[in-house]
Order: C-alpha cells, then sequence, then structure tokens
C-alpha cells in the first residue's frame, strides 16, 4: 500500500561561528529562518510579491514547498484546502541550547515525495541561513557536510562545504520498506512521544488522545501526504477502521503537557507551540493499525510537524 510513499532522511552538520543560543526545541529555530532563506534563493520576485496572488505560483519552487494550498476530491481534505509541508526539522533530542564558536550541532530534515528532488535547493538555503545567523542573538555558523541516511545507521556524503551537492547518492526507502524491521505486539501497545505533540478534536486540543483520535491524525497527514507529494491517492476504508479504532482502549497514560511558545517574526507575535510528551499505552485489537503506526515514526502527527513537533516511537 505504501510504496508509493518515498522518504529521505539527510544529516546537517554545523559548527558555529558565533555564540548561538536555541531554544529547547531546536527545530523552531531552523524552520523560522529556512522559509526566509528559501524564498530568497527560488523568489523570481525577490519577495515584493505575495505568494496567493503571484501569477507563477502554480510553478513556483516556494509555493510547492510551503504554500501548498490546491483544490482536493479526497475525503480527508473537507474543512482546509492547506496540504502538509513534504518536510520536517528534526533537532538534536538534547537539552543543550547555547554553543559556542567552533563548537559543532546539527540537525536532521526529512523530505518526502518530490521535494527530495529538490535537495540542493535545501542544502544552499541552509547554508545561506548560517551567514544570516539563527536563535536569539543571531548567532552564525558555517555547513560543514549534509549526509544522505536510510534510517538504519548507513550513510553517504553528498556535500562537503564547498562541492556541489552530489545527486546520485542519496537513500530513498519507500514506505513499505520502513515497516520491515521489527516485529510488535498486535493485542497492546506503547508509544512514546519525544516532542511535543498538537493534536486538535472537535476544535479543542487534547491532552491525552484516545486511539482513534490519534488514528485519524495519522490517516489524515499520510493521505495528504501522499496524495500532494507522492502523487497517489491513499485507496483504504478510513471509516471503517475508525470504528475499529473506536474499540480500543487507553491501558496506561504517562503522558504530560509541556509548554512553550516561540516568537514568529512573520506573523510579529508569539505562538503557543505546547503539547502532551511521554508515554501511552493502547490495548484491543490492533492489527489494522500497525503498518498506520510504523509510518508515523517517520511522518510525526499533529500540528507544527516541520519544526519536528508530534515525533514520537513504538517502543513495545
Amino acid at each position: 500500500m505504501f510504496s508509493n510513499l518515498k522518504i529521505s532522511n539527510f544529516r546537517f552538520c554545523l559548527q558555529a561561528i558565533d555564540r548561538i543560543l536555541l531554544p529547547e526545541f531546536k527545530g523552531s529555530a531552523f524552520r523560522g529562518g529556512f522559509g526566509h532563506s528559501f524564498k530568497k534563493v527560488v523568489c523570481t520576485f525577490k519577495n515584493k510579491t505575495d505568494c496567493l496572488s503571484c501569477m507563477l505560483k502554480e510553478k513556483c519552487l516556494y509555493s510547492y514547498i510551503f504554500e501548498t494550498i490546491t483544490q482536493s476530491k479526497i475525503n480527508l481534505l473537507k474543512k482546509s484546502h492547506k496540504f502538509p509541508h513534504p518536510f520536517i526539522i528534526e533537532s538534536e533530542n538534547n537539552k543543550k541550547r547555547i554553543y559556542e564558536p567552533g563548537e559543532n550541532f546539527g540537525f536532521d530534515l526529512i523530505l518526502i515525495g518530490r521535494a527530495i528532488e529538490y535537495v540542493p535547493y535545501f542544502i544552499y538555503s541552509f547554508k545561506l541561513m548560517g551567514n544570516s545567523g539563527i536563535g536569539k542573538g543571531r548567532g552564525t555558523y558555517f555547513l560543514k557536510k549534509v549526509f544522505s541516511t536510510d534510517f538504519n545507521g548507513n550513510s553517504r556524503l553528498v556535500y562537503d562545504g564547498i562541492k556541489q551537492v552530489l545527486t546520485n547518492k542519496y537513500f530513498v526507502v519507500s514506505g513499505d520498506k520502513l515497516m520491515e524491521n521489527g516485529s510488535i505486539n498486535t493485542e497492546k501497545i506503547s508509544l512514546d512521544f519525544i516532542t511535543p505533540t498538537r493534536i486538535k478534536y472537535e476544535r479543542k486540543l487534547i491532552d491525552r488522545p484516545e486511539f482513534h483520535i490519534l488514528m485519524r491524525n495519522v490517516f489524515r497527514r499520510l493521505s495528504l501526504l501522499m496524495y500532494r507529494h507522492c502523487d497517489i491517492v491513499l485507496n483504504f476504508n478510513h471509516k471503517k477502521l475508525i470504528e475499529e479504532a473506536e474499540k480500543v482502549e487507553i491501558h496506561n497514560s504517562e503522558l504530560k503537557w509541556f509548554d512553550w511558545e516561540r516568537y514568529s517574526n512573520r506573523q510579529k507575535t508569539r505562538m503557543k507551540m505546547g503539547g502532551f510528551i511521554g508515554k501511552i499505552t493502547y490495548k484491543g485489537e490492533l492489527v489494522p493499525f500497525i503498518q498506520f503506526l510504523k509510518i508515523g515514526e517517520y511522518i510525526h502527527i499533529g500540528k507544527n510537524v516541520s519544526f519536528g513537533l508530534g515525533k514520537y516511537k513504538i517502543v513495545n
């Protein structure tokens, strides 16, 4: 079912030039400046026009990556015309926030579907962003290397900080391959939410998701990603699966709410980014959902996923 879902992971290795101060969830710092740098690289009109009114928006790379607004015929897109972005920035999972000049740090960039074709634009944009600086005080950095990895620890150098990007060196993994590793308990499953996960149900933020709410989010995100970025309609009876998901119960929950916020230069305001983190265990007939949950580990779920939020791991 998921052979048409293509995912690539790229490891960006950076070195601080100035002192850099980052938030605890560093993905927000990288995501904040990345859009501006990307637009500077690809925009024909050099940021002088609004994307929605631009005559080139249907063919523009920036519009495709960031302004993913399109009409859709699939059932899961009735309330909104916005599609999810085809990239996720996963920052280092540590609490270190200050990097002194000369210190190394980095992040992982996950690209989905057609976005993989545009890796050189992503690399150049992050390289350019290093000159502008990130975090409080706008500390600058140098992009040393970029590796393509295959989620199993194997890696290939695709950029050494100087030469052109080696486009024939990417690892591209299909959704079917991502589900091959490991066996999972089909009667009880535990999920560890590593980064804050923001899920809304009936217009309210959820701090302890029932299983059917979780699966609604997985179904929706996966279907929209595959439709928009992999050019395929994912055919499955989601209504029947949701009915089955409603029978699965919460066995144990150690979730807690983590509140934090970031300042948006684009909207000129502070944005709430809190979500639940921690471990939750579900019990019931899980066979129909295992494949979707496995894919969810890689594509994240919930809101603000491009910042790295909504990351979980199956920990059975």
